[in-house]
């Protein structure tokens, strides 16, 4: 894959466990729609490059293979059609035959590279040959990246529509770019007669380019060997999660400021080590999912309703499971007899963090109670929410393998000095 940006394969490590409260219907946010929403974008044209010999895959071929009940192909085709393109060409030459037919099956336009043995710069300019003259911008990927997500490609165009915008975007995690970059169809030409030995990369070098950062390290995780395989086989039934990494980077991307990073993190470490315990005590809990609904609980703070505006956000990015979370925080009644679940481990540990610091969950009402003593209807409301808390805060300690106390202690969090 020498001839399009850098690829990296995510870490391994990628947690196996399902959450215990996949969102149902009422779990996605009303107001801005997700991608699945996303308006038609008929003067932009995506390529998938589908030639290659997969010769590291000892014998399956790539962009046919079975992903979490799809393939490949059938995911990239998805994740752009949600972002809005309807003209996506697949690029084949190694074992046509098996790439056209899936082509075929998903309505695709596919395009057959004879020279695709010389490598894969020969079929990128086999596939911008067809690219119609109706198109203005132009999305290109391997088939061996199949799991970035449709938002990723929404920020690509729409910072591509940006006056200021070059003709080269291409998306970024952590620094590194990933796919699919994003080119303005001005330099087909260009890159046509590029007659080079460096690909695509080298044939782009001479025009202005820019990354545009994403909360998505899947741009990075590409699908060489079987070990490859299976481990984004079991990501592809994650993708509603997103990881600590990705919610790190959201942070940035929405430039959280200083002092709420500090409270996300605080969040996160009680909610992880209630999490952990309770675990240990036999309950289905979601860690990673824990921990990355914890550090986002506050992203969309300032906005109105933020609990709600991070929601939406959430599931705008394709982080569903995320998102019903953060929707929920505020305020929970835990009906008796329901299970303790992630949604509740996140609200919990937020009622007991203050800043940077620790709180009793009590004392953290009595505050507002103080404050707001001005207002009976307020301090009805306060009062009530201040219930709901303490009814989970008895659920979870019941539950939990270890004394709160400790589970506290062990997060290294100071304690709120009170007056």
């Amino acid at each position: 894959m020498s001839d399009l940006p850098d690829a990296k394969r995510p870490s391994p490590g990628f947690a196996d466990a399902k959450p215990s409260n996949p969102p149902g219907p009422d779990a996605r946010p009303v107001g801005r729609p997700g991608a699945k929403g996303a308006a038609a974008r008929p003067d932009v044209c995506a390529v998938i490059l589908a030639a290659g010999l997969s010769s590291r895959m000892a014998g399956p071929l790539k962009p046919v293979l079975p992903l979490a009940g799809e393939t490949p192909l059938s995911r990239l085709a998805e994740t752009f059609r949600r972002a809005g393109l309807t003209d996506i060409i697949v690029a084949g030459g190694h074992r046509q035959t098996e790439v056209a037919a899936e082509a075929g099956r998903l309505d695709l336009r596919f395009v057959f590279n004879p020279y695709y043995e010389s490598g894969m710069f020969s079929t990128v300019k086999a596939a911008l040959a067809a690219v119609p003259e109706t198109c203005r911008r132009l999305l290109l990927t391997p088939a061996d990246i199949p799991l970035f997500r449709p938002a990723t490609v929404a920020r690509l165009l729409d910072r591509a529509e940006a006056p200021d915008a070059p003709p080269v975007l291409y998306p970024t995690f952590g620094g590194e770019r990933g796919h699919p970059p994003c080119l303005d169809a001005a330099l087909l030409p260009a890159v046509l007669a590029y007659g080079g030995d460096d690909g695509l990369r080298a044939a782009l070098a001479p025009f202005p380019q820019a990354g545009v950062a994403v909360p998505d390290e899947l741009i990075l995780a590409d699908m060489d060997t079987p070990a490859d395989h299976a481990r984004l086989d079991a990501r592809a039934g994650r993708l509603g999660i997103p990881t600590v990494a990705e919610a790190e980077a959201l942070l940035a991307v929405e430039a959280v400021p200083p002092q709420g990073l500090a409270h996300a993190r605080a969040v996160a470490a009680v909610a992880v080590g209630l999490a952990r315990c309770l675990r240990d005590a036999g309950a289905a809990l979601d860690l990673e999912l824990v921990e990355a609904a914890a550090l986002l609980h506050d992203v969309a703070k300032g906005r109105p309703k933020h609990e709600q505006a991070g929601g939406e956000l959430l599931f705008a990015l394709g982080f569903e499971a995320a998102a019903a979370i953060v929707a929920a925080h505020r305020d929970i009644a835990l009906p008796e007899g329901a299970p303790v679940t992630e949604r509740e481990i996140v609200y919990l540990a937020d009622k007991f963090v203050h800043g940077r610091q620790l709180v009793p969950v009590p004392v953290r009402f009595g505050q507002k109670i103080d404050l707001f003593a001005h207002d009976p209807e307020a301090v009805a409301a306060i009062t009530r929410r201040r219930q709901n808390a303490l009814t989970v805060l008895a659920r979870v300690e019941a539950g939990l393998s270890r004394p709160l106390a400790d589970i506290l202690a062990d997060t290294g969090l100071a304690w709120e000095t009170l007056p």
